[in-house]
């Protein structure tokens, strides 16, 4: 691929929201280069749920189909491999690649994701999207009436515990360590029978990341079917970061109802902009911001 060339839009990242901006772009006829790294956040999920048409399929199912569809458009290119470098030009941005290789666009799209930052619990990454999940939206329904535990502490897990309720009344909370809730929050916990539970947790047993126990530190365990888990997380590529771009109190990339950041010309979708993380959603907001990526470059073309 020639690295000289001035794409329309690089778009970083080429999982749902990336691959859904490269859909609007390519109708518009627009040079596109997606540059992905090949490790979406869900790539250890049995399957996805709770979008239309795909739901139960698995997430490199729905991957596969949805480059298929986009590999149709002659205008829009990929690139393997990891970008690591952001540069503002009079062109417009240079992106270059862990090999070093640089290209070259007018606009970009952020759309790269997030990283968890796993515990240091023993058992737990291998779980981590299988039978330890954070959304009831995407996983609940399958867990529903089953032996539920919550790792998390304070407002987060009176949160996460008023959703799970609603799906399984068999629910626990694991705050491994001192409790975080005040009088109210007590109360309403124990008015719908969650008990909290703040021994340290030292290991999630399982098989295969099928979680069978929480092993405490010191010994005893508890069985359960599933467990929700509140961890941090960073931003999976530090770009948007050195060019300037906001970000929000709880560290996701800061977008208008545009999809549009801070710095002109660069905009991001899916899973780094936002706290509700689903595949539907990714493609929405990556469809959206190709739209208005479009309609940006439309405006300083059509004078």
């Amino acid at each position: 691929m020639k690295t000289d060339k001035l794409f329309d839009v690089i778009i970083i990242g080429g999982s749902y929201a990336g691959l859904s901006s490269a859909m609007s772009l390519g109708r518009s006829l627009r040079n596109v280069l997606i540059i992905d790294s090949g490790k979406p956040c869900n790539r250890q999920t049995p399957h996805s749920h709770n979008f239309l048409t795909h739901d139960g399929k698995t997430p490199q199912e729905i991957s596969r189909i949805a480059r298929e569809d986009v590999e149709q458009y002659p205008t829009v290119d990929f690139y393997e491999g990891e970008a690591v470098k952001g540069e503002k030009t009079d062109t417009g941005y240079t992106i270059t690649t862990n090999t070093g290789e640089k290209f070259h666009s007018r606009k970009l799209i952020l759309a790269a994701g997030i990283k968890d930052i796993m515990p240091d619990i023993k058992g737990f990454s291998e779980s981590w999207g299988i039978s330890v999940i954070h959304c009831p939206y995407c996983h609940g329904y399958e867990y529903r009436n089953k032996k539920t535990g919550i790792i998390a502490n304070g407002d987060r897990a009176v949160h996460m515990a008023s959703l799970i309720n609603n799906l399984t009344k068999d629910l626990t909370i694991l705050t491994s360590g001192s409790a975080e809730f005040d009088t109210e929050q007590k109360a309403k916990l124990e008015k719908h029978n969650i008990p909290v539970i703040e021994k340290k947790i030292a290991e999630v047993e399982h098989q295969n990341g099928q979680i069978s126990h929480i092993i405490f530190e010191d010994g005893t365990r508890m069985d359960f079917k599933a467990v929700y888990a509140a961890i941090p997380f960073i931003q999976n590529c530090d770009i948007a970061e050195q060019l300037g771009c906001m970000l929000t109190e709880h560290g996701y990339i800061h977008v208008d109802n545009m999809q549009k950041t801070n710095v002109p010309g660069v905009f991001a979708c899916g899973d780094s902009t936002s706290m509700m993380r689903s595949v539907a959603l990714a493609v929405s907001s990556g469809n959206l911001s190709g739209a208005m990526v479009n309609m940006e470059l439309v405006s300083e073309t059509f004078l």
